[in-house]
């Protein structure tokens, strides 16, 4: 058994281990609050702009107009993988990994592969093995609409000149603060709405026409598509790390309780030992 120093050391240690783990939890909770009500009020409106644009593309006549909505036969792939900046929150990176890994592997495997990361965590796992064809970590430092625009638009640069012949979104996406699910969002072409879904939408009257509508709200909704994305990560990061804090804390609150248990037997054991001795002592003085 571990002496009563060494005993009292480790309660100290995971005491304050576990003082960093409850405030981190409660740091989370206060920033989840406000990247969840973010998240929920774009949702909606990010979802029927896609859907709109999908159920036009796909009634529209032009289509050979439009070079986002062209499907050409895939050999390079880009899947841009949404990480995060910071560790400490259970499997929320690694799923995103593993996910990128999966379509490299298994459903691409066929074709060439490059990942254009958003967060350092993916960018350092992906670099290792010279995958990473841009990286964009710095974006969380000023998450905004018009520094999402410019990666959106490099993707789509890049889809144009031919680069990519496909692109692919892969994060967290928010459910609530305990469950985070793992999406694989197709980004570009363009996919078009099916005709049931399509003939609701073509109840609109679309001014000044379809085609100028298109021109103006596609890469518009694709930049919205990135934020949302981003912002259902971030909401999701900061609900994974809630919950991995409020395990650890619960672990460190276990695991100090047992030190308390036995630091106490072995102080016992110590108190034990001295009687012992002083009582060997006194009767061998009376011998």
């Amino acid at each position: 058994m571990a002496n009563l120093k060494e005993i009292r050391n480790r309660i100290g240690s995971v005491s304050s281990t576990m003082q960093i783990t409850s405030a981190m939890k409660m740091v989370s909770a206060a920033k989840l609050k406000k990247a969840q009500d973010s998240i929920i009020a774009m949702r909606p409106y990010s979802i029927k702009l896609t859907e709109l644009i999908q159920s036009l593309t796909s009634s529209n006549s032009s289509d050979a107009d439009n070079i986002l909505s062209v499907k050409r036969e895939i050999n390079n792939i880009l899947i841009v993988a949404i990480t995060s900046n910071r560790g400490l929150c259970g499997a929320f990176n690694s799923n995103i990994l593993k996910e990128v890994q999966f379509l490299i592997k298994d459903k691409f495997k066929s074709s060439k592969v490059s990942i254009m990361t958003i967060g350092k965590k993916g960018t350092e796992f992906f670099a290792k093995k010279n995958l990473v064809y841009s990286s964009h970590d710095e974006i969380y430092d000023n998450l905004n609409y018009e520094n999402v625009s410019s990666i959106a638009q490099k993707i789509m640069d890049s889809f144009i000149d031919g680069s990519f012949d496909k692109v692919i979104l892969v994060y967290n996406q928010f459910k609530n603060a305990a469950t985070q699910i793992i999406k694989s969002e197709g980004f570009l072409p363009l996919e078009n709405e099916t005709s049931d879904q399509n003939s609701e939408v073509n109840n609109y009257i679309y001014e000044p026409s379809e085609e100028l509508v298109l021109k103006e709200l596609i890469p518009k909704s694709l930049k919205i598509q990135l934020l949302k994305s981003i912002k259902d990560s971030i909401a999701s990061e900061h609900g994974a790390r809630m919950t991995a804090m409020h395990k650890a804390t619960d672990n460190a609150t276990e695991l100090r309780d047992q030190l308390k248990l036995s630091y106490n037997k072995a102080r016992q054991a110590a108190i034990t030992n001295e009687i012992l001795e002083i009582v060997g002592g006194a009767e061998a003085l009376k011998g």
